[in-house]
């Protein structure tokens, strides 16, 4: 990122499409990290409800807890990337 900060007003027409490039590979990220949570918490709530074997209730359980931490992280690295990019897009 300091590269393109650094030479802002030299931006070739490459650049540019390098940083949409990456615009779109942000959001494919915060989708894939979405997809992760909601598939953490069906197979947790799927592992709760099928059967009744204690063990398989806490691993249920467990994978529930886990699943909002996902949705977190990537909702975090999305805007802390998307405002990095924001500094450096003059369109």
């Amino acid at each position: 990122m300091k590269h393109y900060e650094e030479n802002l007003e030299e931006m070739i027409l490459r650049d540019y499409l390098a940083l949409d490039r990456t615009k779109l590979a942000n959001e494919r990220t915060l989708l894939s990290y979405i997809r992760a949570f909601i598939y953490f918490i069906v197979s947790g709530v799927g592992f709760i409800e099928l059967t009744d074997n204690p063990v398989y209730t806490y691993i249920g359980i467990a994978l529930a807890s886990v699943s909002p931490v996902f949705l977190a992280v990537g909702v975090y690295r999305f805007l802390k990337l998307k405002k990095a990019l924001k500094k450096l897009d003059i369109k």
